[in-house]
Order: C-alpha cells, then sequence, then structure tokens
C-alpha cells in the first residue's frame, strides 16, 4: 500500500484512528525536515511544537480503553528503517543543547537524575511510530493503533514527555534571558568505575544526611 493510501477520499477524517495517524504523519515529517539543518535558529522551538503535538495523540491514545490486536500474533512489519543517519543529524544540529540530565521514573522514591540526549529521543520516538505506520499504511489498522498505545505506555510516550522538558527548558531560558547551567561534560556514553560511583555515593550521602546532622562541609 503506497503512502497516498494514508489520506485516502473513503476515510472518514473524523475516524480516530484517521486522526491518530495523521498525527503520527506529521510528526515523522516534520522532524525529518528540521534535521535536515536548512533552518538551524527555529530547529528547537519546532522541535517543541511538534513533540507537544504528538504527545496529544500519546494523551488521546492513553485515555482511550485498551485496544486488542485483531491477530493473537503480529504481522511481520519488515526491517525497520536505519535512522542512524537522523540521529546524527539532529545530534549534529542540538549538539549546544542536545545532552540533558533527566529522572527516569518521578514516581520511584529518590532516582538519581540521568543523562540523555534528544536527539536519540526524537529518533527512538521515530522507531516506535514508524513501525505503527508500516501496518497502518498496510491496511492493517488495529494492529497499528495497538502498536502505537503499547509503545505510548512502554517506550515513547516518557520518551517523548523527556525530550519535551528538555526542549521547553532551552526555550524558556532563551526567552526569559536566563543562561543555561553547564553541564560539566556529562555525557550519555560516559562510564563511571567503582572508585567514581563509592566516591559519588559518599557526596549524596554528605550532602543530604549531613547537613541535618550538623556535619561540616567536605572542602
Amino acid at each position: 500500500m503506497s503512502d497516498a493510501t494514508l489520506h485516502m477520499t473513503d476515510r472518514d477524517p473524523d475516524d480516530f484512528a484517521v486522526q491518530i495517524a495523521d498525527q503520527v504523519e506529521s510528526f515523522l515529517v516534520a522532524v525529518t525536515e528540521v534535521a535536515k539543518g536548512d533552518e538551524p535558529d527555529s530547529a528547537v522551538p519546532f522541535l517543541l511544537l511538534e513533540v507537544s503535538q504528538l504527545l496529544l495523540a500519546g494523551g488521546r491514545l492513553g485515555a482511550h480503553e485498551d485496544i486488542l490486536p485483531d491477530e493473537r500474533y503480529e504481522p511481520d512489519p519488515g526491517p525497520e528503517a536505519d535512522v542512524d543517519q537522523l540521529r546524527e543529524n539532529l545530534a549534529r544540529l542540538l549538539e549546544p543543547v542536545d545532552v540533558y540530565s533527566e529522572v527516569f521514573d518521578p514516581y520511584e522514591p529518590r532516582t538519581a537524575p540521568v543523562p540523555a540526549r534528544i536527539s536519540d529521543d526524537l529518533t527512538d520516538v521515530i522507531t516506535d511510530l514508524r513501525h505503527g505506520m508500516v501496518h497502518y499504511r498496510a491496511g492493517r489498522t488495529t494492529e497499528a493503533l495497538w502498536w502505537w498505545q503499547f509503545s505510548y505506555f512502554s517506550n515513547w510516550g516518557s520518551t517523548a514527555s523527556a525530550a519535551l522538558r528538555a526542549l521547553q527548558s532551552v526555550v524558556a531560558h532563551v526567552r526569559l534571558n536566563q543562561p543555561l547551567a553547564a553541564l560539566d561534560g556529562l555525557d550519555t556514553d560516559q562510564g563511571l568505575g567503582d572508585d567514581t560511583l563509592e566516591i559519588e555515593a559518599g557526596r549524596v550521602m554528605v550532602e543530604e544526611i549531613g547537613g541535618p546532622l550538623g556535619m561540616r562541609p567536605v572542602v
């Protein structure tokens, strides 16, 4: 089934599946265009808008009753499209603000922030959305909706939400004329050895427990 069938004239524009697919397709096309780097100055606010609109579709999927696939086993959608070039283009475009700090689960007590990349997040989301789009374009509408809903809960919803917070923070810092704090070389591929982890654990204990106990800060 060709791309043209995504917007077939016999499909009801008010249909839930059509609306979700339209929002997914809009996001896929928009991020791919941004990654080309033709308008770098507007990349961050444009991505903020697109991720916000995508999460509206995610919210609708999340609020919808559980969608059950027509078949017990998922039909083979074929090989996943390569996103490495897209990831590299986004990382190059967003280089000054690509890495950010994120708390993985806000309901996990005392969860430590972890480094993440907006470019990784966006390509991760795109991989999930493309997977469902293959089913949709093949006429497997229920399968596509099931996949988009399931992966919204299990992956792309939280990933897109994290990227949205980072993008919104960048735009807010710029509009409020508040310089971003340096992340001191923080990166997602930064490995911590046992000694470093022990030192970091001790520092956290001093900061979180030492103050209430009246301990002097370690210099």
